[in-house]
């Protein structure tokens, strides 16, 4: 008996390489696999989620890696550059069929100065901010921004570490013992030396964020905004679309275009904004972050959108045309956090979509997601109200929101707000390593 080649003749792409084998990843393959394409992972845990899809290599075995793939992406921006260096330098010589994103994008995710630098130069608005190198340039900062500021390491970091709120002058000597070392390359959190960066208070009405797919044809396609919200610094809600955000869809479609075309970039990114008020009182937004990666705030695509982040991105990635990423129907997407709930409860909700990761229970970390599209929009409220009272973790949804006025208490949200950039993971690697987003979180609880 003969078996048909399952791939057309003409496609050079059979097996796509991601670095990292955690949920993105999965769901990386998820999409993938119905486009004819296979995918193996780069990851040191051999029970990753992304598993279930295909080969897992170690980090020794990358030659084995590399013989298996022919494209390669990532699931998390805290890649090693020199990894993904290595990699396009395979294609550029044209053994392999391209590393995408570029390794530019890596490098100024992976740096909060050179990150908003970056928006400074493209003329995108972001928060106040500047470069600290040593104890007087931190006093000169609060002088220029004004209290309360922000002081984070530029590189390194993770779940509020690497940050300090200066509420008052007499903060300022703590906040530079705190986080001096960074500057040397001495500290834990990096060993890479780097500027501190002292960011200034913005009062923010809400955090909201976009994401889009570049082909490298150049074409960009956007999804719409959505609102998210925080818990303990971990993404807990997603909106899509956001409630009354259409006036504000062209400057953060505009944004993350300008930002892709900058980079050359191939792939879907995340571009993170906070809605504020301008001079004249009008909403606009600033950019606080992207993330060159498919993005947790972009879950709720799997089911809301025409095209999913992860398809467009394997699109992207493989050179096939972009897919529409119109909205289906407004969506509530939910992470679950640390325990399971019961799934037959769950699904007993009109509309409710559940993904579990197949990971072991822990305290805040991400071990599924579930997507809230009911067919009558009126009953999406309820429908979360319903699904919050059966979660184990709540994630604090369970609260009644209560307006804040003190602004030191908004300069905390301010900070957390920077605390999801990795989707669960330590970002404080510079050394070449593959694992996933959660398994840098466990390294960093050891």
């Amino acid at each position: 008996m003969t078996t048909a080649n399952a791939y057309p003749t003409t496609q050079i792409i059979r097996t796509i390489g991601i670095l990292g084998g955690g949920q993105l990843g999965m769901m990386l393959a998820e999409a993938a696999i119905p486009l004819g394409y296979q995918c193996v992972f780069l990851e040191d845990n051999a029970d990753c989620p992304a598993s279930l899809y295909g080969r897992v290599f170690h980090s020794d075995e990358l030659d084995a890696f590399i013989e298996a793939a022919d494209v390669f992406t990532l699931e998390f921006e805290n890649t090693p550059t020199s990894t993904v260096e290595h990699l396009t330098n395979l294609s550029t010589a044209g053994s392999k069929q391209g590393m995408f994103p570029p390794l530019i994008a890596l490098d100024i995710a992976q740096d909060r100065l050179k990150e908003k630098q970056m928006f400074q130069k493209l003329d995108i608005a972001t928060v106040p901010f500047m470069a600290v190198n040593s104890e007087a340039e931190l006093q000169q900062a609060c002088q220029t921004l004004g209290l309360p500021i922000v002081l984070k390491t530029s590189r390194g970091g993770y779940d509020g570490k690497g940050q300090f709120v200066i509420k008052e002058d007499s903060d300022i000597k703590a906040a530079w013992q705190d986080l001096k070392d960074a500057v040397s390359g001495k500290g834990a959190l990096t060993p890479t030396p780097a500027p501190l960066i002292a960011e200034g208070f913005i009062n923010f009405s809400r955090e909201v964020s976009i994401i889009a797919a570049r082909g490298q044809n150049g074409q960009v396609r956007g999804y719409d905004l959505v609102e998210n919200h925080h818990h303990q610094g971990i993404l807990a809600k997603t909106q899509a679309p956001a409630v009354g955000t259409s006036h504000l869809l062209k400057q953060a479609t505009d944004a993350i275009t300008t930002v892709m075309n900058h980079l050359d970039y191939v792939g879907v990114m995340a571009l993170e904004l906070f809605v504020v008020k301008d001079a004249r009182g009008n909403d606009t937004v600033l950019a606080n972050e992207i993330a060159p990666r498919v993005h947790n705030s972009g879950h709720w695509s799997i089911e809301g959108a025409i095209t999913s982040q992860f398809e467009n991105h394997i699109r992207a990635v493989v050179n096939l045309p972009l897919g529409d990423t119109d909205n289906v129907h407004p969506a509530i997407m939910l992470n679950v956090l640390g325990q399971y709930p019961d799934i037959s409860a769950v699904l007993k909700i009109d509309g409710a979509h559940y993904h579990s990761y197949h990971k072991a229970e822990r305290d805040d970390r991400k071990i599924a997601h579930i997507t809230l599209m009911p067919n009558d929009v009126a009953n999406l409220e309820p429908a979360l109200a319903q699904l919050v009272a059966i979660l184990p973790n709540k994630v604090g949804l369970d609260k009644k929101i209560v307006a804040v006025d003190d602004q030191a208490k908004m300069a905390d949200d301010l900070t957390v707000a920077d605390t999801d950039d990795t989707d669960d993971t330590d970002d404080t690697l510079d050394k070449i390593s593959t694992q996933s987003e959660d398994s840098q979180a466990d390294e960093a609880q050891k």
